[in-house]
C-alpha cells in the first residue's frame, strides 16, 4: 500500500473523522488488521483561520507548500489537504511538489458523475462559496453546473463553520438553518447538494435533507485510499 500524506488541522476535528474514514475503508477492502498507511503534518489553526479572514493568500500559500513538501520528504506517495477552504491553494502546492496531489474537487465531482447528477448545489465557507477553484474545477472537469446560496445564507453558513463547528458545537438550531438553505437551493433546481466544508458533515447528513448529500470529508479520504491500494 501507498504511503497517504494528510496536511490537517484544519480543524483537527476534521481531520480526526479523515483518519477514521481512510483506516475504515482500508479495513473494508483489505480485511484482517489491515489499516492505512500515512503520515500527517497538522497546522495550527488559529494561525491559518486569522491569515484567511486578513485575505493573506501568499502566506496560507506557504504554509500549505511547505506542509506538503514536509509529507514528500518524509517519504508520503501522494499528499491529501484535509478541508476544502485551502484548496485555493492546491495550484501552489502542485507546483513545488513532485508527487501527487489529490484535489478534493476531483474525487467529489467523480462521485456526483457517477450518480448522473447535472446541477449541484455547494455549501461551504464563503471562500468556498464564492471564489471559483471549486465551482469552476466541477464545470471544467464534469461539465457540473454549480449553484450557492444568497448573499444572506452564504454568511449564516459560514459563520457557523467558523463560531460553532470548528470548535465541536454541534446545535439543532444551526442544523435547522442550513435545511432550510439547502431545501431553497432545491427549490432552484439543484439536485444534490456538496458538503463543500469537512466540517459541514459534523452537523448535517442525507437524514436530514430530500436531495443526495455529497460529504467531501467521507470521499476525499476514501477515494485516496483507493488510489493508495491501486497504485500499489
Amino acid at each position: 500500500m501507498k504511503t497517504i500524506g494528510l496536511i490537517g488541522g484544519m480543524s483537527w476535528e476534521s481531520s480526526a473523522v479523515y483518519y477514521e474514514y481512510i483506516n475504515k475503508k482500508v479495513r473494508t477492502l483489505k480485511g484482517g488488521f489491515h489499516s492505512c498507511k500515512n503520515i500527517m503534518i497538522s497546522v495550527d489553526f488559529a494561525e491559518i483561520e486569522k491569515l484567511q479572514h486578513e485575505n493573506n493568500w501568499k502566506t496560507l500559500n506557504k504554509l500549505m507548500v511547505n506542509a506538503a513538501k514536509q509529507l514528500e520528504l518524509a517519504g508520503a506517495d501522494i499528499v491529501v489537504l484535509c478541508t476544502n477552504t485551502m484548496h485555493l491553494c492546491s495550484s501552489e502546492i502542485i507546483k513545488n511538489i513532485s508527487i501527487p496531489f489529490f484535489h478534493i474537487a476531483e474525487a467529489t465531482g467523480k462521485e456526483i458523475a457517477q450518480k448522473g447528477i447535472k446541477k449541484v448545489a455547494l455549501i461551504g465557507t464563503k471562500f468556498t462559496m464564492e471564489k471559483d477553484f471549486y465551482k469552476g474545477f466541477l464545470t471544467n472537469h464534469f461539465k457540473i453546473e454549480v449553484i450557492i446560496p444568497t448573499v444572506k445564507e452564504r454568511q449564516l453558513i459560514h459563520d457557523i463553520i467558523y463560531n460553532e463547528l470548528v470548535v465541536g458545537k454541534i446545535k439543532n438550531k444551526s442544523r435547522d438553518i442550513y435545511k432550510t438553505i439547502i431545501y431553497n437551493l432545491e427549490k432552484r433546481g439543484a439536485e444534490g447538494v456538496i458538503l463543500g466544508c469537512t466540517e459541514i458533515p459534523l452537523l448535517i447528513s442525507n437524514t436530514d435533507v430530500n436531495i443526495p448529500t455529497f460529504n467531501t470529508t467521507k470521499i476525499h479520504a476514501e477515494k485516496a485510499v483507493e488510489w493508495a491500494l491501486i497504485n500499489d
